[in-house]
């Protein structure tokens, strides 16, 4: 092809595209970067039309304490890093003698263990001491780690992750834990980070796996089928607010029909709306219920995608049920997993409407216990007008996102089974 006439095609294909980038640059890249510089800038009710630059000021003061916290930064994160490789030598333990692995794996990871146990029951807050255990412990795990193929690996990852918690609340060595449980009370947006990766915990996995459960029933041979995937699906397509203001009524102490449902099993009646212990678990009951249908139809989409001559090839061998979904369907649902894992994660860091709707405007009953990451940035630009922090605390929010689904993408290398 002649250098002319690719350089006509190129400048036809852009001349296509230039409504969208205009569009785009006007609504989504200006205002990004904007607020990207935006975030340096003292620029709040009183400096409104001379905003000044502040360099990481911002940044500083999002992260600033009421009264110092109960424990050193630097030692926390040396103690999280320790945590996370006593979960992983606990995961591996496991994988080795399950598998039967080597024997030198069981001893190495079993030290690790045990070097931990130590250090708690002496209750050693040592933070040379903590960076050459987490350095060593670390050089091996990435070692064995590479000695070992996993299969079902997400199943492996939650286990993981599940310890990590463990380890972390039984400690008695600071970890990310204890640190964002005791700081959440000095700081605002530590509070906010607190409550919404509890959200995140509680709604993600409960909606994925809810949503495979409904999706495996409507794959079936099951009556009024297409009644029940629109009637899945009504609540995705339906505005949030009106979804907030039923469940609103729902949740309700006196008349809400939950609280009735449960007055039948001569359970007590639950304050949902005004107890802070139920301010998370009630959001993520509202957003779980919204988003299931979505879900449930992307995953009914991923099971109509396989071929049903790998079912028939594994009932012929006398598979039952159970053997067929754990070796055919949930591998190779893994992209589909994998495509709702991160839409969900990210959906759920951005969830704002339903605090807003189901607590009038504030966040929580009392005690910030519903402030979220995007209900912090609502409230610093919208009514306290510092846009130039809020700029900057979205961005927090972006590298926090970025950081998630980065951690993702590596898992989903080697979880993800791609069928050609």
């Amino acid at each position: 092809m002649k250098p002319s006439k690719k350089l006509r095609e190129a400048v036809l294909a852009y001349l296509f595209l230039l409504p969208s980038l205009v569009v785009l640059g006007m609504f989504v890249f200006w205002p990004v970067g904007f607020s990207f510089v935006l975030s340096f800038f003292k620029w709040d009710f009183r400096n409104m039309k001379n905003p000044y630059f502040t360099g990481l000021d911002n940044y500083i003061e999002i992260f600033k304490f009421d009264y110092p916290p109960k424990y050193s930064f630097v030692f926390t994160v040396l103690n999280t890093f320790f945590h996370l490789a006593v979960a992983g030598a606990i995961v591996m333990l496991i994988v080795h003698l399950i598998k039967k692995r080597t024997l030198s794996g069981i001893i190495s990871n079993a030290a690790v263990v045990l070097v931990y146990i130590a250090l708690n029951l002496f209750n050693v807050e040592n933070p040379i001491l903590s960076f050459l255990v987490a350095a060593i412990s670390w050089s091996w795990l990435v070692y064995d780690f590479k000695r070992v193929e996993f299969k079902n690996t997400w199943l492996w990852f939650i286990l993981f992750l599940a310890v990590f918690v463990f380890v972390e609340l039984n400690s008695s060595l600071p970890g990310l834990v204890n640190f964002l449980l005791d700081a959440k009370d000095k700081n605002l947006f530590l509070k906010a980070l607190t409550n919404t990766l509890y959200y995140v915990i509680l709604s993600v996995p409960s909606q994925i796996f809810i949503s495979l459960m409904i999706a495996l029933l409507l794959n079936s041979n099951v009556k009024f089928r297409v009644f029940f995937r629109t009637a899945y699906f009504i609540p995705f397509v339906t505005s949030v607010v009106a979804i907030s203001l039923v469940w609103k009524w729902i949740f309700n102490d006196e008349f809400g029909l939950l609280n009735y449902i449960l007055s039948l099993f001569n359970i007590e009646p639950i304050s949902w709306l005004k107890d802070e212990r139920w301010t998370i678990p009630t959001i993520a009951i509202v957003s779980v219920w919204k988003t299931v249908g979505y879900d449930a139809v992307i995953f009914l989409a991923g099971l109509q995608n396989i071929d049903r001559s790998y079912y028939e090839a594994a009932e012929v061998d006398g598979a039952s049920s159970l053997q067929k979904f754990f070796y055919i369907t949930w591998p190779l649902l893994s992209p589909t997993t994998f495509f709702l894992l991160i839409v969900s994660l990210i959906g759920a860091f951005k969830v704002f409407a339903e605090v807003y709707v189901l607590y009038d405007g504030l966040p929580g009953p009392y005690n910030n216990s519903g402030m979220t990451l995007v209900y912090y940035v609502f409230d610093l630009f919208y009514r306290q007008q510092r846009m130039g922090i809020a700029s900057a605390a979205a961005y927090i929010l972006f590298a926090i996102i970025l950081i998630f689904t980065f951690i993702q993408y590596r898992v989903g290398r080697r979880a993800v089974e791609y069928v050609s």
